[in-house]
């Protein structure tokens, strides 16, 4: 049998994208999918997000007005299928590797839940998310984090111009901060037994900022898939495929798709105040802007503090 698909469950802007691209090297032994349950959280005719509820126009044009999630747990278990059937034949099969964002799995606000009705539909007691406890128990699920005060203000320069004119995504909406859906998902999947306590896999992007090799490596450790120096190294073949994996996200992507390595950062992160990071956001987003990020920020650290915790390394 196969291994099961690894699913990184993260929030927006954690350096995702780059830590993706780590796994998209190796395509000989891995098949990547980016994001898939934001079709149907977003367009698909089981949409639970507001951003797009009152703009069919917008929905259709996305081309996923159709995409139940349903439909895309049937993709991830097919390309699962496919590999299943390459091994059968002798030949190395691929093993899935899935990011995704934890919000994407259940209602905005803490609303309450319900299975997709494509995936039959009623309540599972306990369960936050859309997915039935039997389909979430075939992912080997990891957590990637990053501490708010990167994430949120980096997530509002992806709402204005010149950006937004990319991503179509033109307004701020804090519920898609994603801190507390994977707080609730990290819940969840650990006491229900789905993650062992005691073999928790949460990197911090910071942490992996800092060394990437000893993180990734780790990462890799606790995966079951073969580390590979080169992994950190990314070649033109490797944008092209990059690029064209991440299309359906035009706009967020873009510093990951363009750089060529995740190597550690030079310098240390600088320190911060309270004061100095509303000086900084009101500076490059105006006092408006500053007072949302700010209480955004702050809304989600104790999210943040509660997975920390739980980071290799710490």
């Amino acid at each position: 049998m196969a291994p099961r698909p690894i699913f990184c469950a993260t929030h927006p802007r954690a350096i995702s994208t780059a830590f993706e691209r780590v796994f998209m090297t190796r395509r000989d032994t891995l098949q990547c999918v980016h994001e898939p349950f934001g079709d149907a959280f977003y367009y698909g005719p089981e949409f639970m997000s507001e951003r797009f509820a009152d703009d069919v126009a917008a929905r259709e044009a996305s081309g996923l007005s159709n995409e139940t999630y349903r439909d895309i747990v049937e993709y991830i278990a097919n390309e699962g299928q496919k590999e299943v059937r390459t091994l059968l034949s002798g030949r190395p099969g691929k093993r899935v590797f899935i990011k995704d964002m934890a919000y994407y799995l259940m209602p905005p606000d803490g609303k309450r839940t319900g299975i997709a009705p494509s995936l039959g539909g009623g309540i599972e007691a306990g369960n936050p998310t859309v997915l039935p406890l039997d389909i979430l128990k075939k992912f080997h699920f990891t957590f990637l984090i990053r501490h708010p005060r990167r994430s949120i203000p980096s997530y509002w320069r992806c709402i204005i111009p010149p950006l937004s004119e990319i991503t179509g995504f033109d307004h701020f909406m804090p519920n898609e901060a994603g801190y507390e859906e994977l707080v609730r998902l990290f819940d969840l999947l650990v006491n229900s037994g789905l993650v062992d306590r005691d073999q928790l896999t949460v990197i911090d992007a910071d942490d992996m900022l800092d060394n990437p090799e000893r993180t990734i490596r780790e990462f890799c450790r606790r995966t079951d898939i073969d580390f590979r120096p080169e992994m950190l190294e990314w070649t033109e073949d490797d944008k092209r495929h990059a690029r064209q994996h991440f299309a359906k996200w035009n706009g967020f992507h873009e510093d990951a798709i363009n750089s060529y390595a995740l190597r550690a950062r030079p310098h240390a992160q600088k320190e911060s105040t309270v004061e100095s990071e509303n000086k900084e956001w009101r500076d490059k987003y105006g006092a408006e802007a500053q007072k949302i990020i700010r209480a955004t920020v702050d809304a989600n650290i104790p999210h943040y503090e509660y997975l920390k915790q739980f980071c290799i390394g710490t």
